[in-house]
């Protein structure tokens, strides 16, 4: 398995005398599932905002398939094939949900994948379909409960058609049932069963959650961060008998 599609070396930021990301270290492969987990604040939203552009590195190097993001805008990240879903979903809220869809199908790297992207509606619509919510595809995304905003989230994620998916807490506002839908969901795209029509290769993710035991059974490997920095990095197995992880962050929570 390649390991140098995102590789990600000696990343810092800084927010005052808080040390937010120290000195972080990982790399992914194209065709890996990843989780990133630790406690709150261990600084894992900060590095994805750091790999979107979203704030500037104080230092370090992020490369995508050789190709340095640092520096770069974040609707120039998108283009490479790196999208993301964020906790705090902010939706065009008096806007149907299905124009929420759409907004991002209109971007340079949705939009030349085929004749049939033109057809924006459709491809909008196949979002949703995937995510779940297509039913609510003529709604107000302010109607939407934090769960359904969530689905919205991964559906606009997605609608980019990304060779690389970072989520941030995609389970989140869930109910057991509807977190084990959304698991699967996301193995079936990672593995090439694609809401479209355009690859037979899903795109490579790494998945922040705090839903543990969800997550574990879904991923090839984790990697934990705590206080900015990468503490372990293994297997599924090898992460939940860690000492250092458990004495960290997971404690009794994963069974």
């Amino acid at each position: 398995m390649s390991s140098d599609f995102l590789v990600v070396e000696n990343l810092s930021k800084r927010f005052g005398g808080l040390q937010a990301v120290d000195n972080v270290c990982f790399r992914t492969g194209r065709h890996e599932m990843v989780g990133l987990i630790g406690p709150n604040g261990a600084g894992k939203t900060t590095l994805v905002r750091l790999i979107m552009g979203i704030l500037k590195a104080d230092s370090g190097k992020i490369t995508l398939r050789g190709q340095n993001l640092l520096g770069k805008k974040t609707w120039k990240i998108v283009e490479y094939g790196v999208t993301s879903t964020f906790q705090n979903v902010r939706p065009f809220a008096h806007l149907p949900i299905i124009a929420n869809v759409m907004v991002p199908c209109l971007g340079p790297r949705a939009s030349k994948r085929g004749e049939w992207v033109k057809k924006i509606e459709a491809r909008a619509m196949d979002a949703l379909e995937f995510a779940g919510i297509a039913d609510l595809a003529r709604e107000p995304a302010s109607r939407l409960s934090e769960g359904d905003l969530k689905r919205l989230e991964v559906a606009r994620a997605i609608a980019c058609d990304p060779e690389l998916l970072i989520l941030d807490e995609p389970f989140g506002g869930l109910n057991p049932a509807e977190t084990g839908l959304m698991a699967k969901s996301l193995q079936r795209l990672h593995k090439g069963g694609r809401f479209g029509r355009l690859h037979s290769e899903g795109p490579a993710m790494i998945i922040i959650e705090h839903k543990l035991s969800e997550l574990m059974r879904i991923v090839d490997r984790v990697i934990v961060l705590n206080f900015g920095q990468v503490i372990a990095t293994g297997t599924p197995e090898e992460i939940v008998n860690n000492p250092q992880v458990i004495e960290a962050y997971i404690g009794k929570e994963v069974v």
